[in-house]
């Protein structure tokens, strides 16, 4: 296997194919022969590949983190949470700073992860252990892990599911799957007494870190790679981690690794929540924290970052099992979230009814050694879900036509047209808010972003897009979309919103009345329109939606 920086495989890639060159990089390899699999799709077989390429196809590490926030990892330089593993993996990876969720929702996005479209394509609304029924991604539809089941991977799922109620990995592609379940069984045999209390506020865990369900999942995997590794074929590892999500309970160490009385205030946390939705005020009531100060907020933020700390310390672990394997060289890591957490910030606890930054935005690495040069730092906007599934497909030169038509868009021509760029925007001090550093006018205008870079000949995308549709506390539509320099959520039965995002970081200003920002609105709402309309989202199928985003009838 060729092993130059990701552009210059790219680069010459194209450069042989106009030469008629048949012994090109991996990057170049397509499809010269295929047989039909017997799903229908188009496949070329491992062997053809070796044979083709003279290298195995690499390997997928994907590991995922269940309610983290962007800014809650020590290379963002945010906040004081102590990741040194992930800092690691960062200095070795491409890091991008403003990757957000489309739904910030736990089961939705991971759905979308697998069948590489927007869940309300295909009926997932919400949580599927919701109070009113959802439709769930069936085993029938297309994902990607079926395409590397396909065409010779061995596939192992551990840790959170969320895709089904009914049907576990082994119905999506996986040959083999260690649960929740399974280490709830671990617990209930070697810690029967062990009881919680406190709630969603959280907790000292008295169960041993070596025996917490992140370094019990973290040895798993470990060896599970180990396995993989001897089996001689290419194999994709998924590791969802449900930390850290609520209730935070850490164990010792980390359960006493941050005082309370250290913990910052979030920027976003000082908020009236005056001229904003109804019902960010009742989420304070359903929660029963209204009358939470930082007082109160403080020791479960430490808790939080706890936690962050101990998953910080499994991913290690299942980093330096992978490297030690030998197969480190031959693997794509990717590690990322499904979807931030308030804890706190404006008040709120969890993640729902509310489109702020600390909910939407993810952190997102990725790793190949010799394809993608380390330390590499990305501000473009980007899916960490959506757009994982066709960038793995062409980073993995498989072609199948059950392909549905992706949500979200390769990253291969973005990180290929970063190169080693020695442009401001993508230095390694981007990382963590190169927006911010665009203009220091909070009145500007969408026409004066900065270039964005091209991928597959189009100009990379401006925006980012999320949807929700409501969950335990009720039904309740929104979308968002985030630009440069602006945030609109669209609530079509409550107050919409509109923040300055240079200007007013924390997201403490609701400018939907300003009159000055007219313009600027109704070219937001018309974006957001046309974005939602293409991907079929049935909030825009209908001419009243689209006169509240089009028209003008929106109050």
């Amino acid at each position: 296997m060729m092993t130059r920086p990701f552009s210059a495989v790219c680069s010459s890639a194209q450069s042989a194919a106009r030469r008629g060159n048949t012994e090109l990089a991996w990057r170049s390899i397509r499809p010269a022969t295929s047989y039909k699999n017997n799903q229908g799709g188009i496949c070329l077989a491992t062997n053809e590949w070796e044979r083709a390429s003279g290298s195995r196809r690499p390997n997928v590490l994907l590991i995922t983190a269940d309610q983290l926030r962007s800014d809650c990892v020590g290379y963002s330089g945010r906040y004081p949470v102590q990741t040194p593993h992930l800092d690691k993996l960062a200095a070795q990876s491409a890091a991008f700073s403003h990757a957000y969720s489309h739904f910030p929702v736990c089961s939705p996005s991971r759905q979308s992860l697998l069948h590489g479209r927007r869940p309300e394509s295909f009926g997932a609304l919400w949580n599927f252990n919701g109070a009113l029924p959802t439709a769930a991604l069936p085993p029938s539809s297309y994902t990607w892990t079926k395409t590397l089941a396909q065409n010779g991977y061995q596939l192992s799922y551990l840790g959170k599911w969320g895709v089904h109620p009914d049907y576990d990995p082994t119905a999506y592609g996986f040959d083999s799957y260690v649960s929740e379940e399974h280490y709830a069984q671990f617990q209930n045999q070697h810690y029967p007494s062990v009881s919680f209390s406190n709630g969603y506020i959280g907790e000292t865990n008295p169960i041993p870190l070596e025996h917490s369900a992140s370094h019990w999942f973290a040895r798993r995997a470990a060896d599970e790679l180990k396995e993989l590794a001897s089996s001689g074929k290419p194999w994709h590892m998924a590791l969802h981690f449900s930390d850290p999500h609520l209730p935070c309970r850490p164990s010792a160490p980390f359960a006493d690794m941050y005082h309370p009385d250290d913990i910052p205030e979030w920027e976003g946390f000082r908020d009236s929540l005056a001229g904003k939705p109804y019902i960010q005020r009742q989420q304070l009531h359903s929660w029963n924290v209204a009358a939470f100060g930082w007082e109160q907020w403080a020791p479960i933020v430490a808790r939080y970052y706890g936690l962050i700390s101990q998953l910080d310390d499994a991913i290690g672990q299942v980093i330096e099992a992978l490297d030690a394997t030998g197969e480190a060289e031959h693997t794509i890591v990717v590690f990322t979230a499904d979807h931030g957490d308030m804890c706190g910030s404006h008040g709120m606890m969890d993640k729902h009814y509310i489109m702020y930054d600390d909910v939407v935005r993810v952190p997102l690495l990725i790793r190949w050694p010799g394809q993608i040069k380390g330390g590499t730092a990305c501000s473009e906007f980007v899916y960490s879900m959506l757009d994982l599934p066709p960038s793995l497909m062409e980073w993995l030169a498989l072609e199948d036509s059950d392909f549905p038509d992706w949500h979200g868009r390769s990253l291969a021509p973005l990180l290929g047209s970063l190169g080693i760029s020695a442009s401001p925007r993508h230095s390694p001090a981007s990382v963590g808010g190169v927006l911010g550093q665009a203009a220091q006018d909070s009145e500007h205008s969408e026409t004066d972003a900065l270039p964005t870079h091209k991928g597959g000949g189009q100009p990379w995308r401006t925006e980012a897009v999320a949807t929700y549709n409501g969950q335990q506390f009720g039904l309740y539509t929104q979308r968002m979309i985030r630009t440069q320099y602006w945030k609109y959520v669209w609530n079509p039965t409550d107050t919409d919103e509109l923040y300055d995002m240079l200007g007013d970081p924390g997201e403490l200003n609701n400018r939907i009345g300003d009159a000055q920002l007219t313009e600027t609105l109704a070219d937001l709402r018309a974006r957001l329109y046309e974005i939602l309309h293409a991907a079929g989202d049935g909030a825009v199928q209908n001419p009243w939606m689209r006169r509240q985003l089009l028209e003008g009838a929106k109050l």
